[in-house]
């Protein structure tokens, strides 16, 4: 009787670790400079709303702007890299996208009807003019009775 060995070559994968550690350093890099900017506008923002005596509203509209695409920015960033989004096939990253927007135009739909309704209502759909003011309904004094 001869007894056969048959042999298997085993093959191990180890993980590469010098790439993604770049990667990471790179992505908190970026990530940091996009908040310090954002920090820096926000801190600015700030100083000019409460020490100017003339506020430009235009140039404050704009800054929040900035900060909200930025924070948009950071978003994407964030999902392409740490959720691998970024390496994924365009038509998978379609489907993600379309729906994310379609809910935050939803958002921002509800929120617009909802001032819109609240304007209407206090001007009785435009037929007087919008108060920004409480109006305060004067109260009879209460009447004090003496005791004997």
């Amino acid at each position: 009787m001869s007894t056969q060995h048959q042999s298997f070559s085993e093959v191990t994968l180890q993980p590469e670790h010098h790439g993604s550690t770049r990667r990471i350093w790179v992505v908190m890099g970026i990530l940091s400079v996009i908040t310090l900017i954002e920090l820096l506008l926000g801190f600015g923002l700030a100083r000019h709303w409460y020490g100017d005596p003339v506020v430009n509203y235009h140039l404050i509209l704009f800054v929040k702007g900035v900060i909200c695409i930025l924070t948009l920015l950071k978003a994407y960033y964030i999902v392409s890299v740490f959720m691998h989004l970024g390496d994924e096939v365009k038509n998978f990253i379609t489907t993600i996208i379309i729906p994310v927007m379609l809910f935050v135009w939803f958002i921002i739909s509800f929120l617009w009807e909802g001032e819109s309704w609240k304007n209407m209502k206090n001007t009785n759909a435009g037929s007087r003019e919008y108060k920004t003011e409480q109006l305060q309904q004067a109260t009879p004094a209460i009447q004090q009775h003496e005791k004997p």
